[in-house]
């Protein structure tokens, strides 16, 4: 016959096993911060210096995309390519950890288009202002109001594409040069045409940011996934957050990192969720799916990242400690 003392002490030891085995859960990997492509390594070293300070992640992911902003190159920022009657147009979104977002589309003449649609979110009622109503709001916000004048290699890669004004995007022109008229920059990497980043800092909260030029050559007035929230970027602080570069077009069919960021919810990892909206993508046309790229990345509570593409060709960069900012090869379905 079982003991009464043995027994419950036999059940106490159950007990603190079962307590252990269930409630235990790894350390969390934070701060965090993630971007999009070669470029990124520069941004994250800007968020990184604000995240290893106990900074906040939204401070984080609006100064590490305004590095990417500040370079003079064919893709993101005033030096970037025009659309096809010659102007620089930009486009950005920002979210934090409560929710809040802003961004600004086709907006001209503005260096920091991150940094106005982060006024937008703090500062007025509506999520998204665009055209001359972005620019005048810019500007009463003591944003400075730039020339409108093309970069030097912009310049010449325009001049280079009206010969024949074809518009033939191109894969993975953010790695590889840009699709009409290849440009390097001045250290020798090949530009891109956006970056994306989602951050997680010490605190636990999670943030994101996105920024563009949008297409070189693109008809007047297009709009890409990039500023819109649910497409370009979407963050859910009791979930993760996502950004995606590529063809702006097809991430907005499905609403592409809000989905990602809802399949986390279902219990996937960063990495299976990414991939997951790019089968979508893919599904619905599989046959056109191999003339474009299209890329997700993202981050969870737990400090988890991952990423995935449909071509072979796209990176990402990844930062959690100073001497921890390298690049990861993107998993491709195609």
């Amino acid at each position: 016959m079982l003991h009464r003392r043995n027994f419950i002490r036999i059940g106490s030891l159950g007990l603190s096993a079962f307590s252990f085995s269930s409630f235990h859960k790894p350390a969390v990997r934070k701060p965090l911060v993630i971007s999009t492509w070669k470029e990124g390594l520069n941004a994250n070293r800007a968020a990184w210096q604000i995240l290893k300070n106990n900074g906040r992640a939204l401070d984080a992911v609006e100064a590490g995309v305004m590095v990417t902003e500040d370079s003079i190159n064919c893709c993101v920022g005033l030096g970037a390519n025009p659309d096809r009657d010659g102007f620089v147009t930009l486009d950005a979104c920002i979210m934090d950890e409560n929710g809040n977002c802003g961004s600004v589309a086709f907006l001209e003449r503005i260096k920091h288009p991150i940094s106005v649609a982060r006024r937008v979110m703090e500062k007025t009622p509506h999520v998204m202002l665009v055209g001359d109503g972005a620019q005048k709001f810019a500007v009463a916000e003591g944003f400075p109001l730039e020339e409108q004048k093309l970069s030097d290699d912009a310049k010449k890669a325009y001049e280079e594409w009206l010969k024949k004004s074809e518009y033939k995007p191109q894969i993975n022109i953010e790695n590889s040069g840009h699709a009409f008229a290849p440009a390097k920059l001045n250290n020798g990497d090949w530009n891109h045409d956006t970056i994306g980043m989602v951050a997680l800092d010490a605190h636990g909260n999670l943030s994101g940011s996105c920024t563009t030029s949008g297409m070189g050559f693109k008809m007047r007035g297009r709009l890409g996934d990039s500023p819109i929230i649910g497409a370009g970027l979407f963050v859910d602080n009791e979930i993760g957050a996502a950004t995606s570069t590529g063809l702006g077009e097809e991430v907005i069919k499905i609403c592409g990192t809000h989905l990602v960021v809802e399949l986390m919810r279902q219990g996937l990892k960063p990495e299976e969720a990414c991939k997951k909206a790019v089968e979508r993508i893919v599904h619905k046309n599989p046959a056109k799916a191999r003339e474009f790229q299209v890329g997700f990345i993202a981050i969870n509570k737990q400090g988890e990242y991952g990423g995935y593409c449909i071509q072979t060709g796209f990176d990402f960069a990844v930062c959690y400690a100073d001497d921890k900012n390298f690049m990861v090869k993107g998993k491709h379905l195609l």
